[in-house]
């Protein structure tokens, strides 16, 4: 069963996605690209490496983890209209600068749905888990030199874990939370339920419930995209972790990235990340909204659906040169 993206169901009139940029913008040729595959103990998780077209040895190398839910190792969420491609891009614009890359389909999700385990067993700490397994392949591959991960939306969590457990050599937050999950959520569901009072203690007393590591029984069907049952285990161990704490252990060269357009992520989750991990390099981005894109326009769902899902809209420059500058 495919994971629904949870703060999409918070922010169900604002969706959640990842990220495009205009890989012809800077690629003057096509990288290469194969299949990469990690296997572990439940499964095999598959994935794509991108190199730039010359054979060169000892390149930095990136990994690219996605956000929440569905969202497949090109950036694409079947929960919304049409692919944006956007982890698959950022990859082509950093082979273009001669920085190679894998992004890959976490557990369960598109070609890794078979690498169980079944939604109830799912955990938090697994998604970690493979990010490390990730680092450790390519750090035994000679033809990659410095490794960086770089975490979308929730991968950003799963990232700054990874980063410090597998002692990569570089970390990039891309518009990740600063706070726990349930503070998010809470709020989230606090505006987007509004209207709904009744419906709105109800999440709220769900968020409680699972943060003091206790599941809820037959929860309301409104609320069962985000809060089913055999989903709570892995919210309870999501739950647990605090951006903010945990960031602050990551070594080596880091940066954060904030846009002020962001409706899921608040800047202030951008300045919390930074005050645990001043020496990383904050950056700031105008109008960039969730999905790293130049989206200024918030004043309306379909506003801000329409930044998410147009494949014409690139990738923030400032968000690809700031992978690079950690990467390198």
């Amino acid at each position: 069963m495919k994971r629904t993206s949870f703060l999409a169901s918070a922010a169900a009139s604002a969706g959640v996605t990842a990220i495009p940029i205009g890989a012809s913008a800077a690629a003057p040729s096509v990288p290469q690209e194969s299949p990469i595959a990690l296997t572990t103990s439940m499964g095999t998780i598959y994935g794509t490496l991108t190199v730039r077209p010359e054979d060169v040895l000892a390149d930095p190398v990136v990994l690219l983890i996605s956000g929440s839910g569905p969202t497949d190792r090109d950036g694409n969420n079947p929960m919304l209209p049409g692919n944006n491609d956007s982890l698959k891009q950022i990859a082509y614009a950093l082979a273009a600068r001669g920085i190679s890359s894998v992004r890959y389909d976490k557990r369960l999700i598109a070609a890794s749905s078979s690498a169980g385990p079944k939604e109830i067993n799912l955990r938090f700490d697994m998604y970690v888990d493979d990010a490390v397994g990730w680092v450790r392949l390519l750090r035994a591959d000679k033809r990659f030199s410095r490794i960086t991960i770089a975490g979308h939306s929730e991968g950003s969590l799963i990232g700054m874990l990874a980063a410090v457990r597998a002692s990569a050599e570089g970390y990039v937050s891309l518009e990740g939370a600063g706070r726990p999950a349930p503070v998010v959520l809470h709020e989230q569901f606090d505006k987007n339920l509004a209207s709904t009072p009744e419906l709105r203690a109800q999440a709220d007393h769900i968020i409680d419930e699972l943060s003091a590591g206790r599941t809820v029984a037959d929860p309301p069907a409104a609320l069962a995209a985000a809060f089913r049952t055999s989903v709570q285990p892995y919210l309870i161990s999501w739950f647990k972790y605090d951006p903010a704490h945990e960031i602050a252990a990551v070594r080596g060269r880091a940066a954060i990235v904030q846009g002020t357009a962001d409706v899921q992520v608040a800047l202030a989750d951008g300045d919390r990340l930074h005050a645990a991990l001043p020496s990383a390099n904050y950056v700031v981005v105008q109008g960039m909204n969730h999905v790293l894109k130049h989206a200024p326009d918030t004043s309306t769902p379909t506003a801000v659906v329409a930044g998410y899902t147009d494949p014409t809209l690139p990738v923030e420059p400032r968000v690809i040169e700031t992978i690079v500058g950690v990467a390198r």
